[in-house]
């Protein structure tokens, strides 16, 4: 099974996939890094006026080290932005770190996916770390069991990904409407942040459908889906 041509058949689209958006986004970052906005706003400005504007008044926006890894921690209700986002007045940075104040803004609202994400969490870190081990011992050890077994944990990997499509999606278009309604981009610069917070959408769904394809490849390969199972 470690050169079965099969897996690369199923899971080969994934990897691409997820390569190719990885790629889109350094890309389309990098070139909107170098184009200023004419307010001037920096990241974290940008942030904390749709925080204002939205009436919260109690998340912390900081700075974080690193390259895009900018996050919102809704247990300390804190609005991490790298320091070329949090300080750069450039499109991409305000697309990036509105999209983070987009979800301090779903958590205020009570958004029900944002909440079930994070109640996911757990489930989903235990999914990561045993479900691939599990289904190839497996494999290994000719189960349809054990495979199955270790696909409902990975599943939860599955069912976390898909449930972070919405949030994600939603995080950037408030941020898209918002940037223009609050003036911190012209209409036309939102061409711009559109295509940031696309591309890194874009990342999101390369990975729920690389799952996919992983666990459709391991419930074949042991004949618990339209397969024939390898004794």
């Amino acid at each position: 099974m470690f050169f079965d041509p099969m897996y690369f058949l199923f899971v080969g689209p994934g990897l691409l996939l997820s390569l190719w958006a990885s790629f889109q986004v350094k890309r389309t970052f990098g070139k909107y890094s170098k184009v200023r906005t004419m307010r001037g706003m920096s990241g974290a400005q940008a942030a904390a006026e749709l925080l204002r504007g939205a009436g919260i008044t109690d998340v912390k926006i900081v700075r974080h080290h690193g390259m895009l890894t900018d996050h919102y921690n809704p247990l300390t209700k804190t609005l991490a932005l790298s320091e070329p986002v949090y300080d750069s007045d450039s499109i991409a940075s305000v697309g990036v770190a509105t999209h983070e104040a987009g979800h301090a803004i779903q958590h205020a609202r009570a958004y029900a996916p944002l909440w079930l994400r994070s109640v996911l969490v757990p489930t989903a870190n235990i999914g990561s770390s045993l479900g691939y081990i599990v289904m190839t011992a497996g494999l290994m050890f000719s189960s349809a069991n054990i495979v199955l077994f270790g696909a409902v944990l990975f599943s939860a990997v599955l069912l976390f990904q898909v449930v972070t499509l919405p949030v994600e999606f939603n995080a950037s278009n408030r941020a898209k409407a918002l940037v223009v309604e609050y003036g911190i981009v012209t209409a036309q610069e939102r061409a711009g942040v559109d295509k940031v917070l696309n591309a890194a959408a874009l990342t999101y769904v390369a990975a729920a459908i690389s799952t996919l394809l992983t666990l459709l490849y391991f419930l074949m390969r042991a004949g618990l889906l339209g397969g024939r199972r390898d004794d």
